[in-house]
């Protein structure tokens, strides 16, 4: 692989989910603005959304072979151990070819053994934590980074030397930024006099979100609310007939800063993605974390948003009997509403990618 003749090469590992993806490619992003010639380089996994989504953003991908031990027993376990070796071998590899200068790792456990690589070759590694609940891997990888950029102030607590630790924000994306209800309302054909409220299960969608929504459809459209459903791929074609005059029924939402613009209230898993934006853009949310995450750890995403009153926390097994009366409490009451907005904005960092991407341009001089 050509590394070029830059000396500002960066390595990021990263993947599994969007939430490990993109707050990597904000920084990416930021890097390339403040460096145009800087050689960037992504490793990931062929299989997930890196594999797919890295390309089409025009930078450069390797894969390795590594795949995430699951929880229950199976065949695919047995193979783990065989998977990590290679993958070790296949980022030693790819370091030794890019030498990156500055590697940085987004987490998920593709992460693991391209950043150790990277501090094998004698990188300077920076670690992004997104959840409230650190991640295995950025636990594992904490001894060799030089900065761990935190999103929540109670990951402090799970780290062993707090001296790495910079409470940053979660990156968000340039080009996602907050446009007018004007806008937001004209793209789905709504009206602007009516209370609105988005739906999001995430790309694949949330089967309990959506089972309550369709649940609660009748009592919100007989308040005159208006809503914004993105149902997720998997789930399109069971609830495509709700579609009606005061309901939007979508597989998927490629504007989501559009979505958000147009909405008063918003009820979504607890993805850092999500709570990003949302703090990020002050959404009043309904917040329903899913209880099938590794580490639980989107409940400990809601709950330091819920403990400082910036959204509102129902658990996944409530939401039935509690989905009506949170959207009817919240969306028609101005006061709860601005008090949600007003504490999610306090606590945004919507500089977070400028600031990770100053620190890792800095570390190649040292």
């Amino acid at each position: 692989m050509k590394t070029g003749r830059t000396k500002y090469r960066f390595l990021f590992a990263g993947g599994g989910t969007g939430g490990h993806l993109f707050p990597a490619v904000a920084v990416a992003e930021r890097i390339k603005l403040l460096i145009p010639d800087a050689d960037i380089l992504f490793v990931g996994t062929k299989s997930r959304i890196e594999g797919k989504v890295v390309p089409q953003l025009g930078y450069k991908f390797k894969s390795i072979w590594i795949k995430g031990f699951s929880r229950k027993l199976t065949l695919e376990n047995l193979l783990f151990p065989v998977k990590l070796f290679v993958s070790l071998i296949q980022s030693l590899l790819i370091n030794m070819s890019f030498k990156p200068k500055v590697a940085i790792g987004s987490g998920g456990y593709v992460s693991g053994p391209a950043i150790w690589g990277a501090s094998v070759m004698g990188a300077k590694i920076i670690l992004l934590e997104q959840n409230s609940y650190p991640g295995i891997t950025s636990r594992l990888l904490e001894k060799y980074a030089e900065e761990i950029h935190i999103s929540f102030e109670d990951s402090k607590k799970y780290f062993r030397d707090k001296s790495k630790l910079h409470l940053s924000g979660n990156p968000v994306r340039s080009s996602f930024a907050a446009l007018s209800k004007e806008e937001g309302m004209k793209e789905f054909g709504l009206s602007p006099d009516l209370k609105t409220l988005l739906i999001l299960g995430g790309s694949l969608g949330a089967g309990s979100i959506n089972e309550a929504a369709a649940a609660s459809i009748n009592q919100f459209s007989g308040k005159k609310i208006q809503i914004i459903w993105q149902t997720g791929k998997s789930y399109f074609e069971k609830y495509k007939n709700y579609n009606s005059e005061l309901v939007r029924v979508m597989p998927f939402i490629e504007r989501m800063n559009l979505a958000y613009s147009a909405c008063d209230l918003l009820l979504a898993r607890a993805g850092a993605t999500t709570i990003a934006e949302i703090l990020a853009l002050g959404i009043p949310s309904v917040l329903v974390p899913s209880p099938n995450v590794a580490e639980n750890h989107q409940y400990y995403n809601v709950k330091s948003l819920f403990d400082k009153d910036a959204a509102v926390m129902i658990e996944d097994k409530n939401i039935k009997e509690e989905l009506p009366g949170a959207v009817l409490g919240l969306i028609f009451n101005e006061e709860k509403l601005s008090g949600l907005k007003r504490n999610a904005l306090s606590l945004g960092k919507p500089d977070a990618a400028l600031v990770i991407a100053e620190s890792a341009i800095k570390f190649i001089n040292v």
